[in-house]
């Protein structure tokens, strides 16, 4: 194909743009609102699964050592926690420093009830952090198994709602992502057989001089990639806005976001690269790849 002729198809396109005003915008609203809800539904699921990994990594496991347990076998047991390949964290806690930790608080009258006693009734623990929390049951299992371990104390159930809600919440963001791409393709596909049918008069002359299919296809490709990329960066815009609005409300009180785990959630300037790449591919390919389909469909009839 010559210049002259890629340069004339390209104008059409943008013709076309205003010839099919109506739907060009209906498309472009469409396209721009989908992109945005499909975007604000990839961040979300984004955030809610870095805020459980976040609380996640704060669970604890509780390795109580066997009471009389040599210095140096404590020693050993603390390598072979730190060698087991879903462990990433291991502090050892002496009876003495949780005697401590638990008198921390109490009144002097409490306090003194420990006087009384004639040795440390708490035992030597190790307290372990897990890398994932699904595979802790195995884990805790594996621990168990292990010489001078008197017992291993994790919240198992805990940790089952947490991957339960990680899960769920990955499926229910999928099909609502899946759901709106397929909303916006239809859309698209039936504003490019309207504007197809307003122009089939052009189409069948076109046709009847010898235009190849590609020729009649160009404009309107040219038309769908103008709206996907100008609905790409209005949604992008648009995310952008309403993401660092609520980034900077859930950061104005860090102390009480901090219980809920809120502090993981994801500043947008670390991914705007990304979500822009990814709205420019995926306006192109609904906007434009979905109008080429919709004119062969219509070629073909």
């Amino acid at each position: 194909m010559r210049l002259n002729s890629f340069k004339y198809l390209v104008k059409q396109g943008f013709s076309g743009l205003w010839f099919n005003r109506v739907n060009s915008f209906a498309s472009l609203c469409v396209m721009t609102i989908s992109l945005l809800m499909v975007g604000i539904s990839v961040l979300v699921s984004f955030n809610v699964t870095k805020m459980i990994g976040a609380i996640e990594s704060r669970n604890e496991v509780i390795v109580v050592i066997k009471d009389g347990t040599p210095e140096n076998n404590i020693t050993l047991l603390g390598s072979q926690l730190s060698s087991n390949p879903n462990v990433f964290e291991v502090n050892y806690y002496s009876r003495d420093e949780a005697l401590a930790g638990m008198q921390e608080g109490m009144t002097e009258d409490e306090k003194s009830l420990f006087q009384f006693m004639s040795e440390n009734p708490l035992p030597d623990c190790y307290r372990i952090r897990v890398s994932d929390i699904d595979k802790l049951s195995d884990t805790v299992n594996q621990i168990q198994q292990l010489e001078f371990v008197e017992q291993v104390q994790s919240p198992n159930d805990f940790a089952n709602i947490l991957t339960s809600i990680r899960n769920v919440s990955a499926i229910l963001f999928s099909a609502v992502t899946l759901s709106l791409i397929i909303v916006c393709f239809v859309i698209i596909s039936n504003s490019t057989r309207a504007s197809v049918y307003a122009r089939r008069r052009e189409i069948s002359i076109m046709r009847y001089v010898g235009a190849s299919k590609s020729f009649v296809e160009i404009p309107f490709f040219v038309e769908g990639l103008v709206i996907g990329v100008v609905s790409a960066a209005i949604a992008f815009g648009l995310t952008w806005f309403a993401y660092s609005e609520i980034f900077s409300m859930f950061t104005t009180d860090m102390n009480m976001l901090s219980i809920f785990g809120l502090t993981a959630i994801i500043p947008f300037e670390s991914i705007a690269v990304r979500i822009a790449i990814a709205y420019v591919l995926v306006g192109i390919i609904l906007s434009a790849v979905g109008t080429v389909i919709s004119t062969r469909k219509h070629l073909k009839a």
